[in-house]
This record gives C-alpha cells, sequence and structure tokens, in this order.
C-alpha cells in the first residue's frame, strides 16, 4: 500500500469517527424528547390545544354548547375601515369561522347578513357582536340548498341595505364515514346538496346584484386538497368547490367580479364536535404540524384580505390553504 493511499484511509478513519460522534450526540437528542410536542403558539395569545373535553354536539351543533368555546373576537385585531360601507351575506354565519368573519368585516365597517339554519341562540350572539362594532346585522334562517331561499335572503339583503358586494359561502354539512358500503345515498346527497349546490345557489343569485369590485369567497377546505378517508363525499365537495372557484373566476372576471377560496385546515368550531365521536374530538387537530387546531379568529383575516379591494385587488381564482404547515 502506497503512502498516499494510507493518507487516504487515515483521514477516512478520521471521517468514520466523526460520524459516529455526530450521531451519538443526534441520537441523544432525539431520545431526550427534543422534537416539538407542545403545541406551536405564534399568535398575540394563547390558543387551546389537545387533549379537549369529550363532548359530541346534536347536528348542526350549536357554538354555546362548545367547551372551550371557540376565540372568534380578535381582541389584537384592529380595523382600518377597508370594507366601509359594504354589505356582506355570509352563510354559516352564525358560529366559527363565518361568526369571526362577521365581527372582522364589520370592525372593517360593513353590514352584515348572517344566513343559518336553525341556531337561533348563536346567531343572536353573532349579530350583537356585530352590533358591537357599530354595525348593523340581519339574520335570516334557512337552508341554502333551497334556491328560492337563497333568491329570497339577496332579495332581504337589498330591502334591508340597498346593496350588495360581498358574498362568503361557508355553510357546510360534514359527517364522517368508515366504510364506502356504509355511505348512503341520502348522507351523499345531503353533503352535495348543501356544500356544492348550496354555493352555486347563492353565488347564481347575488351576481345579477354585484357592481364592479363585488367580491365571493368560498370556504373550501384541506380535505379537498389532499382528501381524507373517512370524509369522502365532504372531500369530493371541497374538491368541487375549489374547481368551482377557478371556474367562476374566470367567468366573471370581465365584469369586475373576483372570486376566490380559502382553504382551512382543522378549526375549532361546532362542525367537528357535532360529527366526530367523543373519543375522536379529544385529539382534534394533534396531528397538524402545530399540534392543534386552528380557532376561527386566527383564519377570518384571510377572508377580510381577500374581501378588501385595498388588499387584493389582484387576486382572483386562488385557493389559500391555511392549514398549520402541512
Amino acid at each position: 500500500m502506497t503512502e498516499l493511499s494510507t493518507d487516504f484511509r487515515q483521514e477516512a478513519e478520521g471521517a468514520a469517527r466523526k460520524h459516529r460522534e455526530i450521531q451519538t450526540k443526534v441520537d441523544s437528542a432525539n431520545s431526550s424528547g427534543s422534537g416539538q410536542t407542545k403545541a406551536v403558539q405564534a399568535g398575540a395569545r394563547t390558543y387551546p390545544a389537545p387533549p379537549f373535553a369529550k363532548q359530541h354536539l346534536e347536528k348542526p351543533g350549536r357554538e354555546k354548547d362548545l367547551d372551550p368555546a371557540p376565540m372568534y373576537d380578535a381582541p389584537f385585531y384592529k380595523g382600518s375601515d377597508k370594507l366601509l360601507g359594504q354589505v356582506a351575506i355570509i352563510t354559516g354565519g352564525d358560529s366559527g369561522i363565518g361568526r369571526s368573519v362577521a365581527v372582522l368585516f364589520a370592525r372593517e365597517g360593513a353590514d352584515v347578513v348572517i344566513i343559518y339554519l336553525t341556531e337561533h341562540d348563536d346567531a343572536s350572539t353573532t349579530k350583537q357582536a356585530v352590533e358591537r362594532e357599530g354595525r348593523r346585522c340581519l339574520l335570516l334562517s334557512g337552508d341554502v340548498s333551497n334556491p328560492a331561499f337563497c333568491n329570497h335572503s339577496v332579495e332581504r339583503t337589498l330591502e334591508e341595505f340597498g346593496r350588495l358586494d360581498i358574498l362568503v359561502n361557508n355553510s357546510a354539512f360534514q359527517l364522517h364515514n368508515h366504510r364506502l358500503e356504509d355511505l348512503t345515498e341520502e348522507h351523499f346527497d345531503l353533503t352535495i346538496k348543501t356544500n356544492l349546490y348550496g354555493y352555486f345557489h347563492m353565488a347564481k343569485a347575488v351576481v345579477p346584484h354585484m357592481r364592479q369590485g363585488s367580491v365571493i369567497i368560498n370556504t373550501g377546505s384541506v380535505t379537498g386538497l389532499f382528501g381524507s378517508k373517512t370524509l369522502l363525499d365532504y372531500s369530493t365537495t371541497k374538491g368541487g368547490i375549489h374547481a368551482f372557484t377557478r371556474s367562476l373566476a374566470a367567468q366573471l372576471l370581465e365584469r369586475g367580479i373576483r372570486v376566490n377560496a380559502v382553504a382551512p385546515g382543522p378549526v375549532w368550531t361546532p362542525l367537528n364536535p357535532a360529527d366526530k365521536l367523543p373519543d375522536d374530538l379529544a385529539d382534534f387537530g394533534s396531528d397538524t404540524p402545530m399540534k392543534r387546531p386552528a380557532q376561527p379568529e386566527e383564519i377570518a383575516p384571510a377572508f377580510v384580505f381577500l374581501a378588501s379591494s385595498h388588499c387584493s385587488s389582484y387576486i382572483t381564482g386562488e385557493i389559500l390553504p391555511i392549514v398549520g404547515g402541512y
């Protein structure tokens, strides 16, 4: 063996020792639990994290029965007249993301119409929250899968406020199902009618009354991006909503009406406690990189951003994921 070969071999042995030394340090660090196991808190205040109390809400789910109460009022968010004088319809606006969007829209100067199913107490709470922001709020109870109700809602909005600038399609039906054989046609049909037909009916009702600069924002979902094996029907509708958003945006572009979607990951709202079994709900959101679900007030500012021509006048046909780091 030449002297040069011996030098290379010794150098290699030295490098191997360094590899083992670093390996030992990393193994020690990993075994001591240095990986991120606690929920990430990156906001203005601390948000709840799993485990949650085991609970199950009767459909459609009331926010006032949820423990802990969802955080929707965003006390550190300061309005700046981004939506001053505008009027917004928000379906599913009685609770969850819809409630928080209603509050922030009002804080930005908009009057709000809340469309909801039968959660009258929740809707009343949202109305009071909007009025505390100094804006007006109209409550309309009905089913968005019925086109007659959607048309009625638009007519009532115009009667009350005289204009219509923003539609937020947010109503949804969701129910986990673990086996394709157990997913009934009735269940599948209800999900499609609420989540897809409802968005279609509302958009069709509002567009003739919108002007240049008006906005439609649809609520999509992380399940529409990646799918979900236990939410086959719901994921199908959310993927459809994403495609509906992009297609409608292209169709309405020449009229100056922008159409976008927000696609949240898990959010602490009545939707999941009225769906998941109590044992499953306890760990809700723990499988995200942030190890917790979002609170509604962490999602709502994205709707303000997309609604405001001051912020997003050049944005249409986009799907904005808010998924906790996926």
